[in-house]
């Protein structure tokens, strides 16, 4: 197992335990999550914990691959564990924000079903032996994604205090991206979905 593909398991082992903190009920073995007050914003020392651990794992999300490509280390399996330490990441991390209220329920919904299309479509490419490169709005959609889940985790501040809601327009402006990306990856594939179908006709 080369490095990259190292980082990319790290990524994945960080992402479990970040799902752990945020969802285990400390308060039935007794445990009290601190709580404290930033100029007004109420914290929870859970959140601020989970919100470090996924930045963390989101700079092995680059960090993985500029070394894979770097070092010439791009293999089958690296990609694979990279795309489902991504999901696991970013979506579990989406559902269970929506599920205890911190965002809108849609965002999860959107940027799940949205990758469902993207991975279609990349999944059909490969089977006519053609790879999907990503393109510029997905791009943008990841990093306006984690940036905003990032200010989730960390209750909007510095921006709250100046009555700003940053972290909800960056993940509404990903979930507007994730559905522009989504169309663009149809539009430039397309011909490789329909040939495939008049093929089995």
């Amino acid at each position: 197992m080369n490095l990259p593909t190292k980082l990319t398991v790290f990524r994945l082992v960080l992402s479990i335990i970040i799902i752990f903190i945020l969802c285990f009920p400390f308060y039935s073995i007794g445990i009290t999550i601190p709580t404290f007050v930033v100029n007004g914003v109420l914290m929870e020392l859970q959140y601020i914990i989970a919100g470090v651990i996924f930045i963390i794992a989101s700079l092995t999300d680059f960090l993985d691959g500029y070394l894979a490509r770097k070092n010439n280390q791009v293999t089958d399996t690296g990609k694979m564990l990279d795309a489902i330490a991504d999901k696991v990441l970013v979506n579990s991390v989406l559902i269970i924000l929506a599920a205890q209220g911190f965002i809108n329920e849609i965002v999860p919904v959107i940027i799940v079903l949205r990758d469902i299309v993207v991975n279609t479509i990349k999944m059909e490419a490969a089977a006519k032996g053609r790879v999907v490169a990503a393109i510029g709005s997905g791009k943008l959609k990841t990093a306006t994604l984690m940036v905003g889940t990032v200010l989730i985790f960390f209750y909007n501040i510095p921006f709250e205090f100046i009555g700003i809601n940053v972290a909800e327009i960056l993940l509404y402006v990903a979930c507007i991206l994730s559905i522009i990306s989504a169309v663009q990856y149809y539009n430039l594939n397309k011909a490789i979905i329909f040939n495939k179908a008049e093929n089995l006709n």
